[in-house]
């Protein structure tokens, strides 16, 4: 099985500063709004080197999800920052209305994503926005694993025509995939090849996927990884090419099991291939305050949790 090795931990967040800063430099229809929470957001360095096109709203979410929709009217691409929290469930009616209905080219950009958030709490820690985004018909959501696929991320949706929704999160995790590397909108990449169990991740959930493909490998199950870091468009091929091979999966993902990944992997077997799946999710709750790696343990989103999920679908092949 091949070996991933982490480079050092970074926080996805700032994966996100770094494209947006290179955007800054290289696309001059690149504008930055936020919502007091520059720092946070990692948007200092495009404020610094390109103030005329930063916005700082304050707090006023709903207004700023209004401005950078009628900038997109005059050609620009509006990046909005804050917390994944205040990005959707806040301003929900004004995605829907003022970007989503009308196609709108503004790029949403979350932080603070999931239980990582940590003791911030459960008011912050948004378990409902991947689903949240999703079904809104034409919103293209992605959600990175790491700096480097978060920076990749930033720079692929400037390209891309039409509102995305892209997610990340706070603490520093594993950097483990490709620098510089291309990212490709609604392409999912396989990361180990296997026989018995396909592991479809998403966000900080993939790193500890691949950790719990390694320890199934030494009770001899071989793991197929794959990284799903476009929720919509969702890679079908890929998922149904995986699940016909090994027979079964498990979907792995830092979000209620209602709405997120997970549904939109059973929909596509449900449709093509039935076929056993197992959840790796919160299970229909509010988080709560405490250590980001002691709340993941306590609500089973880590490796222990995937390959105890891993255990028993192969059981019900």
């Amino acid at each position: 099985m091949k070996k991933y090795t982490d480079t050092g931990k970074k926080d996805t967040r700032s994966g996100f500063g770094a494209g947006l800063e290179e955007l800054g430099k290289t696309n001059e229809n690149v504008v930055a709004l936020c919502a007091d929470l520059t720092g946070s957001l990692k948007m200092d360095a495009f404020k610094e080197n390109h103030p005329e096109r930063f916005f700082q709203v304050g707090i006023a979410e709903a207004n700023m999800m209004g401005m950078a929709a009628g900038m997109t009217i005059g050609g620009k691409i509006p990046f909005t920052g804050t917390f994944a929290n205040f990005s959707t469930g806040r301003v929900y009616d004004q995605i829907r209305q003022s970007i989503a209905y009308s196609n709108k080219n503004v790029k949403i950009c979350a932080s603070h994503a999931g239980l990582t958030l940590g003791e911030d709490g459960a008011t912050h820690q948004i378990l409902e926005d991947l689903g949240l985004m999703k079904m809104l018909p034409g919103m293209t959501v992605i959600n990175t694993c790491d700096y480097n696929q978060t920076k990749a991320a930033t720079l692929a949706v400037a390209e891309h025509e039409g509102p995305v929704y892209l997610r990340f999160g706070r603490p520093k995790v594993a950097n483990f995939t490709e620098e510089n590397q291309k990212f490709e909108i609604g392409k999912a990449v396989q990361l180990t090849e296997g026989q018995d169990v396909t592991i479809i991740a998403t966000g900080h959930l993939v790193w500890e996927a691949l950790q719990a493909a390694e320890a199934l490998e030494k009770d001899n199950i071989s793991a197929e990884v794959i990284n799903i870091h476009t929720i919509k468009p969702l890679d079908k091929e890929a998922i149904l090419k995986s699940v016909e091979k090994t027979g079964c999966v498990v979907t792995a993902e830092e979000h209620n099991y209602l709405g997120g990944l997970g549904e939109s992997v059973a929909r596509v077997l449900a449709e093509n291939m039935p076929s056993p799946q197992e959840f790796v999710a919160t299970q229909d709750t509010f988080g709560e305050s405490g250590n980001p790696l002691e709340l993941l343990d306590k609500y089973g989103l880590n490796a222990k949790a995937i390959q105890q999920k891993v255990e028993k679908v192969i059981k019900r092949k």
